[in-house]
């Protein structure tokens, strides 16, 4: 995981925010970072590091899932691995595997952090414990006539435009849309 901090302190360092809730969120984030590679992993108490990522169509659509277990809809994502090198990279294979579409196009800068706490199960499959969730999201471009397949941990995946979104959705997911549409400009 070492790698994979390392790219979280050089990203988060240099990001200019798209929102003053990221900036704020940007800046907790690298607090957080402050305890060393642990912040990446799901053991670490204070919270962990997440990556996630608002997939857009061609046709300026966004792909939102409907998390099997906390109900709500949002971009997809969730917690790094070992085996990731960066944030981007993180994120890209969260989102492949949740929506099953081959061929996304990674933007590798981010478009907002989000920190919101979850109930999150550690990787051995322990009960889900309280913990707190800082979220670095990225833009990934989905090819024309992309076809989503709902993986196990979606109850749901629907494209949405910006202006008739799902509900309820989680937290921070409409601060996101902006900063993504105004990318693919």
């Amino acid at each position: 995981m070492t790698a994979l901090y390392e790219n979280a302190v050089d990203v988060l360092s240099t990001w200019t925010a798209t929102s003053d809730e990221a900036e704020l969120a940007r800046k907790r984030t690298l607090g957080l970072l402050a305890d060393g590679p642990a912040a990446m992993t799901r053991g670490h108490r204070a919270g962990h590091v997440t990556a996630s990522a608002l997939v857009v169509g061609d046709d300026g659509r966004v792909l939102l899932c409907l998390h099997g277990r906390l109900g709500l809809w949002m971009q997809l994502g969730g917690h790094c691995e070992a085996g990731d090198e960066t944030l981007a990279a993180a994120a890209f294979r969260e989102a492949t595997e949740e929506s099953g579409i081959p061929g996304l196009l990674l933007d590798p800068t981010p478009i907002d952090i989000d920190v919101h706490e979850v109930r999150c199960g550690a990787a051995d499959g322990a009960p889900a414990e309280p913990s707190v969730h800082y979220d670095v999201r990225f833009l990934l471009r989905a090819p024309a006539g992309s076809v989503e397949q709902i993986s196990e941990e979606s109850a749901e995946l629907a494209w949405f435009h910006a202006d008739a979104l799902p509900s309820p959705l989680a937290s921070g997911t409409v601060r996101q849309i902006a900063p993504a549409l105004a990318r693919l400009q």
